[in-house]
């Protein structure tokens, strides 16, 4: 834990739940993924965690924001980015939505379906457009494939059918996945991106733009490579798949939980500690906050996050451990292994580590009249 929250956790002692974050970390890996990626405009994926306080320190790094919505566009707007920096980069948007983006000024838009194509052409007349293509998302905790991008060959038609259409078709952009732990998987959707370039160059169509994306990783409980590695391996893909192109194209990367995630501390209170059986050697922990107080990552068990208690160096047992709420499925670890000292008990305040990304942004509103999890930045 950075010593700025643990001091400010042991000092203050804020009711929970709560999320604090670290500014200057995400600062810092702000500038680690230029250092990695020197050759990427970083367009910060405003989901991950949207709050104000950080998207102001962007601002003033100078980074590009991905939104995916008319709200994030607001929001960046406010915080001071400009338009023209702004990527509207989800593929499913309204008309209306699209009209307000074009009217606020983006002009960079992303889409992989016929239908949507024609919205763009209609409501954003002359814009800077990519088309998403479908990528295997293998390696990654927390997938992003099939509800997202489209083949090749339609990939090519609709490139096409946007210089027809009077828009400005840029590029090609990929997902391989969010927490993607093997730097490698950029290198098969960076293969089909140069067979796109010159599919199209081959029908007076010349693209100039590759968005990568994000699925650079937090550090949770598995290990994950550096930074350094995903940006050699990139470079490596890129100087197979274009050096030999006659102009380089520009390079887009979008990052969230690598930026904001090792920022975040959640403090939780320890609700119950029960057996439900009296020869049952599994405890299950409750705690202050669950899948619907922003642990919606814990679907399936897909992100595991390190969590320490005030009693660790103690004897401990394995544990369930669920949610506060009235619904069933507010369990956020059944299977995985974990393990918790056998002196927790009610009242206990536990830290869930490297939670400063999509949880905040993931919380409900008031579930069972539990309020939105709360941030406080430091």
């Amino acid at each position: 834990m950075q010593e700025k929250i643990r001091a400010f956790l042991q000092e203050e002692a804020p009711s929970t739940p709560v999320l604090v974050m670290d500014l200057d970390v995400v600062a810092a890996r702000y500038d680690k993924l230029r250092q990695a990626l020197p050759e990427a405009d970083i367009y910060y994926a405003v989901k991950a965690n949207p709050v104000p306080e950080v998207l102001r320190l962007l601002v003033e790094r100078g980074a590009y924001f991905d939104v995916a919505s008319t709200g994030e566009i607001d929001l960046c707007l406010a915080c001071g980015a400009d338009a023209t920096r702004l990527s509207y980069g989800n593929t499913i948007k309204k008309k209306s939505d699209i009209a307000y983006a074009f009217e606020r000024g983006v002009r960079l838009f992303a889409y992989d379906a016929p239908n949507e194509l024609e919205k763009l052409a209609e409501a954003a007349p002359g814009a800077d457009v990519m088309c998403r293509i479908l990528t295997s998302n293998e390696g990654a905790d927390w997938p992003l494939s099939r509800k997202f991008g489209c083949e090749l060959e339609m990939a090519a038609d609709l490139l096409v059918a946007a210089a027809k259409l009077q828009l400005h078709p840029v590029g090609v952009s990929f997902h391989v996945g969010s927490q993607q732990r093997n730097p490698s998987q950029w290198d098969p959707p960076l293969a089909q991106v140069a067979w796109l370039f010159d599919e199209l160059a081959a029908q007076e169509v010349e693209l100039d733009t590759i968005n990568l994306g994000g699925g650079f990783p937090a550090i949770y409980r598995a290990h994950v490579p550096s930074i350094s590695d995903y940006g050699e391996a990139i470079r490596r893909s890129l100087q197979r798949h274009f050096s030999a192109k006659e102009r380089q194209p520009r390079i887009i990367a979008e990052p969230g939980r690598y930026l904001v995630a090792d920022a975040g501390v959640i403090a939780a209170e320890v609700v119950l500690v029960a057996r439900k059986a009296y020869t049952e050697e599994t405890r299950w922990v409750f705690l202050d906050i669950g899948r619907f107080g922003g642990l919606a990552e814990t679907e399936g068990e897909a992100i595991a996050y390190k969590i320490t208690t005030p009693h660790d160096g103690g004897p401990t047992g394995p544990v369930v451990i669920a949610g506060p709420t009235c619904d069933s499925v507010d369990v956020m670890y059944e299977h995985a292994p974990y393990h918790l000292p056998l002196a927790l008990e009610e009242g206990d305040i536990v830290h869930i580590h490297a939670t400063g990304a999509y949880t905040s942004s993931y919380s409900s509103v008031a579930f069972n009249g539990f309020p939105p999890l709360r941030t406080i930045c430091l």
